[in-house]
């Protein structure tokens, strides 16, 4: 008898392309497309959802075969940024071509594009293809059932790319932070690229999985078994989705038969979250052991197709020929759907290709809060809490000496994350200060408390609080960070029930606020130094400091001033400094690659 898994289709139903005589903007291509596919799902009754077991169960009964020598060796793609330049460097076919990178480098492959990680790892397991192609939190799920044989045991090769806007959390109103999602019931792919995502930022609001109710599903997109279908019953909060889904679920659309309602709102996306899900490749231990010089050569010749993918991208305009046959031939193999040239340029949008140095850094930098160790270390708690893995297994890596590694490459630098423009940071800061909307967007907060008069905020004191921004500034860097201070409302309120005048209760709520500022900058400072003491340096464009003074007092505001603190605790409490996350997509003005 055959498990649902054994039965999963590949379900992805791809629009064709919108053809048009004028170039169409990615976003009003992608409103389109999110209207259609919304208005083309049909109504139904409630998703098929999943009780997802280890994946050593799933894949149970597959026997373990040796890669048959002498033959063309598959290699699993996914519809994903990075595996354009896979195609690239096959010689945009499904069969590696005469002059292409693989066959320079004397390898020979049939790509076949494989989204259901299950099957892919029963074609691994038995010998079918030595590689496989997922998320590292892929990866980390299927780790210990393909540890069981020590031949197939997987070796991380390589990092393909980050997702910087492919995927999105979408959640119904009332539900305006992260940890806002306690109690509620989330949808998501099982086995899918947005586990980890989900994993990471719950851990970082305070929760775990145990604080949410979840409703597994065996497609990602597409279908009425989907997170975008869930999401739409009326016991679904929220829902992991494609951006594509994202846009059809949030946004209001007139179409011939009437306007297309999302009723929800993005909450968080990986293009602010833009270092979680991590796209990879990784081997066999007997197929590596066997046969390191040619799996290297595999490494290197991605390395140099993701650098000539990113030259043709910029070069588009002059190369317009080459250009249109490698997205045509993505388009036909990833999406089966030549035409769908414009939904392959905008997959190619949401992600930041690794290059040589990404995996450099994210396989040998110790200071690097976001390497193979680190991301193994967060997720497998959580994957054994979800019931997804039974116990820890540590990956392993290849060991490449990169130095070898960046042999006739151009060493173009990997689009980075959002660059912040500090201008127009300052600027929104102070609108959304004059508006009281400051907090608009948040998705992280937490605290530091300081004593009267105090003025620095060494390491030896607030170690903790600086190691938690540096590792949210690490995950999210497209987040604008704000520093506030926050001052003790007692002596502006002691001078007002003396009956002072206005103008000098004028002069100390605006002295309270010059203080509280010199606060934040001397704790932004003290934070910037204490990361490059650990080797992280910092992009200081992404805080914004601010001194709020009175204006926020815990003890709340009476009328048009600070509540008087009740107890000594309250007032004390009111001397802090507040870290606020906050997501700001929308606004475009604020980085120079948003």
């Amino acid at each position: 008898m055959y498990s649902r898994y054994e039965l999963w289709q590949d379900t992805r139903r791809y629009k064709p392309s919108f053809n048009t005589k004028e170039p169409m903007t990615r976003s009003i291509h992608l409103l389109l497309v999110a209207a259609l596919t919304l208005w083309a799902l049909p109504a139904v009754a409630a998703p098929q959802y999943l009780n997802p077991e280890p994946l050593s169960r799933i894949v149970a009964g597959t026997a373990v075969e040796t890669v048959k020598k002498g033959e063309r060796i598959r290699l699993p793609v996914n519809s994903r940024c990075a595996d354009i330049a896979t195609i690239l460097a096959n010689g945009a076919e499904a069969l590696t071509q005469p002059g292409s990178r693989f066959n320079t480098a004397k390898l020979d492959f049939q790509l076949v594009r494989e989204e259901i990680f299950p099957i892919q790892l029963k074609s691994y397991l038995s010998g079918k293809s030595p590689y496989l192609r997922g998320t590292i939190g892929m990866i980390n799920m299927a780790a210990e059932a393909l540890s069981q044989d020590p031949r197939t045991r997987p070796v991380i090769i390589y990092q393909m790319s980050w997702s910087t806007g492919g995927a999105a959390l979408v959640v119904k109103p009332g539900i305006g932070l992260v940890k806002s999602l306690k109690g509620k019931t989330i949808a998501l792919q099982a086995y899918g690229p947005h586990v980890d995502f989900m994993s990471k930022i719950l851990r970082d609001a305070g929760l775990t999985v145990d604080d949410v109710s979840l409703r597994w599903l065996p497609d990602l997109t597409g279908t009425e078994d989907s997170p975008m279908a869930a999401f739409q019953q009326d016991d679904v909060d929220a829902a992991f989705v494609i951006t594509r889904d994202a846009l059809a679920l949030t946004t209001r659309v007139a179409t011939d038969a009437g306007d297309i309602a999302g009723g929800a709102r993005l909450l968080l996306s990986t293009r602010t979250a833009n270092r979680i899900i991590s796209d990879v490749y990784a081997v066999r231990s007997d197929y590596l052991q066997s046969h390191r010089k040619e799996v290297q050569q595999f490494v290197q010749a991605l390395m140099k197709a993701g650098e000539a993918l990113q030259t043709l991208v910029a070069e588009k305009q002059s190369r317009g020929s080459d250009y249109r046959q490698l997205m045509t031939a993505a388009a036909r193999l990833l999406l089966e759907n030549e035409n769908a040239v414009a939904e392959i340029e905008d997959i190619y949008a949401d992600c930041e290709l690794a290059g040589w140095q990404g995996n450099v850094n994210f396989f040998e930098s110790p200071t690097f809060l976001r390497s193979l160790v680190h991301l193994t270390n967060e997720m497998q708690p959580a994957f054994i809490a979800m019931g997804l893995i039974e116990s820890q297994l540590p990956l392993q890596s290849a060991g490449w000496d990169y130095s070898q590694l960046h042999d006739g490459l151009g060493l173009i630098e990997s689009t980075s994350g959002p660059r912040f423009n500090q201008q127009q940071v300052a600027s929104a800061v102070a609108q959304k200060l004059r508006q009281g909307a400051l907090d608009a967007g948040e998705l992280f907060s937490f605290e530091i408390l300081f004593e009267p008069n105090q003025q620095n905020f060494p390491e030896t004191l607030y170690q903790d609080a600086f190691q938690k921004v540096v590792e949210f500034t690490s995950t999210y860097g497209g987040a604008l960070v704000t520093i506030e201070g926050h001052s003790d409302p007692l002596g502006y309120l002691r001078k007002k029930n003396s009956g002072e005048s206005p103008l000098l209760l004028g002069h100390i709520k605006q002295s309270a606020k010059n203080l509280s500022l010199s606060r934040s900058v001397a704790v932004r400072n003290s934070l910037v130094n204490y990361a490059l003491s650990h080797g992280v340096t910092l992009n200081q464009n992404q805080f914004a400091v601010v001194g709020q003074g009175i204006a926020k007092p815990k003890s709340g505001i009476c009328s048009s001033d600070p509540c008087a603190p009740v107890t000594d605790k309250e007032r004390l409490d009111s001397m802090r400094i507040e870290f606020h996350i906050l997501q700001v997509e929308t606004e475009a003005s604020l980085s120079d690659s948003l």
